[in-house]
């Protein structure tokens, strides 16, 4: 820390959060029931005096490393950027699931909290720079979840999902925490910088590494299941479907951000010297991803299913970045291949947030869109949500001048870099198979009739910002496509500074 800034200047977003979403659950207690609508209000506004907080520090720091709790906790640059997206992402998940639970009298300050400490484990775990920190944050994400699934009490589907969340996630917080311990046992700390120096030392003994390399393996396990890659896949077409699409925006969107960051840490801030180890599983799981994402979406009816294993093909595309980074031996691509992965996370980010968004948006009181049919002849309902989706659609199908096409270019354009060519070819041949089931939707927008009871686009007054977010999120795609180079430059420089 520099000597001249406050000890706990790295923290204070993390610390209003945590404040504030105690005096929301405080609030909802009790506030009178015609009141309860500024539980929404103080949300939004905690998150954008946490972004405030966060520019702050950045310019206190000078964009370097700042540590504090024992060098537990870190504020970098990588950091920053990817909390200020998180806060984003949860703001507009407000917006957007405002009507939605009003209307199935699900608004209450219970969302909005576990919302709130999802972020704040979200957070801790961006920040982590030590084994127990960024477990506390995964857990303190995960449990928030796993309740927000369960919040519709009277649905089965939302039960059996948040059961089958719970369970698995369970497991794969076992095999992660085993895989820290294998790692500690080796290297003697828990903080991530010293595993990395201890690494570099015992890497060149065959014993040790093969030690390192079985903790490795339940570590990756418990990564791959966070970002919800084959073969950890299996929790998420269960848990998007069943869960309310408020709360599936949720998980579908600022946790990946989260899993991103830890991935960054662990693998490339704590075990870099084993990078020929993982970037190996990586490879398989990438692969199988991107396959199995793909073609078993093009098979399914609902549209939340459908992104659900569309979610799987991304985040296998975004491994493509991570085991790009050192191939070889060779360290100069690895800047380049790992802000490429960045920029594809953040981008699929906002895809993922405005496509849920319009689930949310054409759905109604005693209607849920989240069928093939729902879409059809979205164009004669309303000819500028129609191209918004056709916008979302298009940038997840990577089809220029989207961010999405951008986003798959720099990343393909990473693993040739490296020599790999075959894994380009492949990754192009998966993208080009997962862009029919995309493209389906618009021919059902644009060349097909309603269908039979199709509801017209809600009109509820008082939720124009819903209106005005939403058609943000599809232009700002566009605009990312157009012009990516400022967020590709600042992912860049975030890594960089790693």
């Amino acid at each position: 820390m520099t000597p001249d800034l406050p000890l706990l200047l790295p923290a204070y977003p993390e610390i209003v959060v945590m404040t504030m979403a105690s005096v929301v659950l405080l609030a909802d207690l009790f506030l009178p029931e015609r009141l309860r609508g500024l539980t929404y209000w103080i949300s939004l506004a905690t998150l954008a005096a946490c972004a405030v907080l966060t520019v702050r520090i950045v310019y206190a720091t000078g964009g370097q490393a700042s540590l504090t709790f024992g060098s537990m906790f870190v504020s970098d640059l990588m950091a920053s950027v990817l909390k200020l997206v998180t806060y984003a992402t949860v703001a507009a998940s407000f917006v957007y699931s405002r009507r939605y639970l009003a209307e199935r009298g699900m608004l209450s300050g219970e969302y909005f909290v576990l919302a709130l400490f999802a972020t704040l484990g979200m957070m801790v775990m961006i920040s982590a720079n030590h084994f127990l920190a960024l477990y506390l944050g995964l857990e303190l994400m995960s449990l928030c979840l796993y309740s927000m699934v369960a919040l519709n009490r009277d649905s089965a589907a939302s039960t059996e999902a948040a059961m089958k969340y719970f369970v698995l996630g369970a497991l794969a917080s076992g095999l992660l925490l085993y895989g820290m311990s294998m790692i500690y046992g080796a290297t003697g700390t828990l903080i991530i910088s010293d595993v990395a120096k201890s690494v570099a030392g015992l890497a060149g003994n065959s014993t040790e590494r093969t030690f390192l390399v079985f903790g490795l393996v339940f570590v990756v396990s418990g990564l791959a299941f966070k970002l919800g890659v084959v073969p950890f896949h299996m929790w998420i077409p269960d848990v998007y479907h069943g869960a309310p699409t408020a709360v599936t925006l949720v998980i579908g969107s600022a946790p990946k951000l989260a899993a991103f960051a830890m991935a960054i840490r662990l693998l490339v801030n704590g075990l870099l010297e084993l990078a020929p180890d993982w970037q190996q599983m990586l490879t398989i799981m990438a692969v199988l991803s991107m396959a199995i994402g793909n073609i078993t979406a093009i098979a399914q009816g609902n549209l939340k299913r459908m992104l659900a294993y569309s979610t799987i093909a991304h985040m296998g595309f975004m491994l493509l970045g991570l085991l790009s980074g050192v191939v070889g031996g060779n360290w100069l691509s690895a800047p380049d291949a790992y802000a490429a992965a960045m920029f594809y996370v953040v981008v699929y980010v906002a895809m993922s947030l405005g496509a849920f968004g319009m689930l949310l948006f054409l759905s109604a009181k005693g209607f849920e869109c989240e069928n093939l049919e729902d879409m059809k002849g979205l164009n004669q309902r309303s000819p500028w949500y129609a191209f918004v989706m056709l916008l979302l659609m298009f940038s997840l199908a990577g089809v220029p001048p989207m961010a999405g096409f951008y986003a798959k270019l720099a990343v393909l354009s990473a693993v040739v870099n490296t020599g790999q060519i075959w894994l380009a070819v492949v990754a192009v041949v998966f993208s080009l198979i997962g862009a029919f089931y995309y493209l389906r939707i618009v021919k059902l927008m644009y060349f097909d009739a309603p269908g039979e009871g199709a509801l017209a686009v809600p009109a509820t007054p008082g939720h124009g910002e819903m209106r005005v977010l939403l058609s943000m999120n599809g232009l700002l795609l566009l605009a990312l496509g157009l012009m990516p180079q400022p967020l590709m430059a600042l992912c860049f420089v975030a890594i960089k500074s790693l």
